[in-house]
């Protein structure tokens, strides 16, 4: 997301508040859910919608309460809120609480909100705001919520490639702070004229098109906040981002889609424990052939996919391999595209976008595998040197127009060799190599490269992720000689 410059002053004022904060003991993550809180009372009142607030628990309500009493009238406003209100409200303000302990911190929070240039902020869109503060709070390493924070560069150019309609039906099962929807909405409006769409579709773009969700109530709440001032609506039982575990029923219970966008979170579940959904064919710990699964079978047939997974699905054995000899049978996978290191920093794993549509039979759909290899020879990304749109530019080209992968489409694709970075592999060669899709040919002279060393805590971080890929194939060996599992 570009940010203009009324906006990022914005957000830059707001992130500058969490100094006011640090010293009262609140971390960055506490920060922005305190924030979260706060701007939703504020921009209530200046988008007019305090209606959905009942009387007595609004901005004006919190501001004209003297100084040292305004942190105890708002501890009381977030447990009253999580009960009474609209159904975003109580949403939102369920088990809310404030972790700020002084009363004058909190007296100079509310002054200095109320301080910066709202009608500005309304004339270039709150919802920028709230996203460019996200997306701050991301980049801050300390606040730990980059961790699984997809850059918003990489968001948009998957969705430009997925090419989303007013007619999709969209689901995120991983959906975080709802970065995926938010930008299929934004093409659907960008690329369309939501002032000549019927009343029908209005309808259908309200109430059936966006679906997701959330099982960290806290990132719920942010995604909620998100959404609302991105227009999109909301309904515990239907369209929004519900709060919920994807590996549960609860799950299932999402509709089935044409359009799926998400970058489910690495590693295995907690405990080491399978999921509690029975509808998978091939049961593992490992959440992201969970999620896969849940992926592939949640797309309606014809129905599309873009799917961000840690090098580690490509290769894992035993129940990996039949998960992706499953969803190859079941779906065109049509290209994957291997993603330079460095823009999952909290992680430093090696990550791929998975491009897939959903056949209209069960076997045989995909022939050909398109890889793109933008991770050799690129530069280490982070604050020194910073991810850009510009990057997947000829990726989106090579890509071509067909967001589904058509045999048609695929024809007019050009293999490079074996010094481009655009190849294809055929089905069979594939199995040949025992199903796995980890493959690369170009020679990465900048690997060991000094220029941009990961941080101690990203190297970490990154051999936990190796350690528990290695762990997920010795107990797959284990399973297969018939011996018990210790979690």
């Amino acid at each position: 997301m570009l940010m203009n410059n009324i906006t990022h002053d914005i957000v830059a004022k707001l992130w500058n508040l969490c100094n006011v904060l640090k010293d009262d003991g609140v971390t960055y993550h506490q920060y922005v859910i305190e924030l979260t809180y706060l701007l939703f009372l504020k921009m209530a009142k200046e988008t007019s919608t305090e209606n959905q607030l009942p009387d007595g628990y609004r901005w004006d309500d919190l501001e004209g309460q003297a100084a040292l009493e305004r942190l105890e009238f708002y501890k009381l406003l977030l447990i009253d809120l999580g009960d009474r209100g609209s159904t975003l409200v109580k949403e939102i303000f369920t088990n809310a609480s404030s972790s700020i302990k002084k009363p004058t911190t909190f007296s100079t929070l509310v002054t200095e909100i109320d301080k910066l240039d709202w009608y500005s902020a309304k004339q270039e869109g709150l919802g920028d705001v709230y996203e460019g503060l996200l997306e701050k709070n991301a980049n801050e390493k300390k606040s730990g919520a980059g961790q699984y924070f997809t850059p918003r560069p990489l968001i948009d150019s998957i969705v430009h490639i997925m090419r989303p309609t007013l007619e999709d039906i969209i689901q995120d099962p991983a959906a975080g702070t709802g970065g995926f929807l938010i930008a299929a909405n934004r093409y659907i409006r960008e690329n369309g004229d939501p002032d000549s769409w019927t009343e029908k579709q209005q309808r259908k773009y309200r109430h059936n098109t966006f679906y997701g969700m959330e099982h960290v109530q806290d990132t719920h709440h942010l995604a909620l906040m998100n959404l609302m001032l991105h227009g999109i609506e909301f309904d515990p039982q239907g369209a929004g981002i519900r709060y919920g575990d994807t590996l549960s029923p609860e799950g299932e219970a999402l509709p089935k889609a044409t359009l799926i966008l998400s970058n489910p979170p690495f590693g295995s579940k907690k405990g080491g424990g399978l999921p509690t959904r029975k509808d998978f064919n091939f049961p593992t710990s490992n959440k992201q052939f969970c999620f896969l699964q849940h992926i592939y079978q949640s797309l309606k047939p014809g129905g599309r996919a873009a799917v961000v997974l840690p090098d580690n699905v490509l290769f894992n054995g035993n129940a990996g391999k039949q998960i992706r000899a499953d969803l190859m049978n079941k779906c065109n996978l049509h290209t994957i595209l291997r993603l330079p290191t460095g823009i999952f920093y909290a992680q430093g794993v090696k990550t791929n976008v998975l491009f897939f549509t959903r056949g209209k039979k069960e076997k045989g759909n995909t022939q050909e595998v398109w890889v793109y290899d933008l991770r050799a020879n690129m530069p280490q990304f982070g604050k020194r040197t910073q991810l850009t749109r510009k990057h997947f530019a000829e990726f989106e080209v090579a890509f071509g127009d067909d967001a589904f992968g058509s045999a048609a489409s695929l024809a007019k694709r050009v293999d490079t060799g074996e010094q481009g970075r655009f190849r294809k592999f055929t089905r069979d060669w594939i199995a040949e190599i025992g199903d796995s899709l980890d493959i690369s040919w170009l020679n990465d002279e900048s690997e060991g490269g000094t220029d941009e060393l990961s941080e101690p805590a990203a190297l970490a971080q990154e051999a936990i992720g190796e350690l528990e890929a290695a762990m997920e194939q010795l107990r797959g060996i284990l399973e297969e000689l018939g011996e018990e599992v210790e979690v």
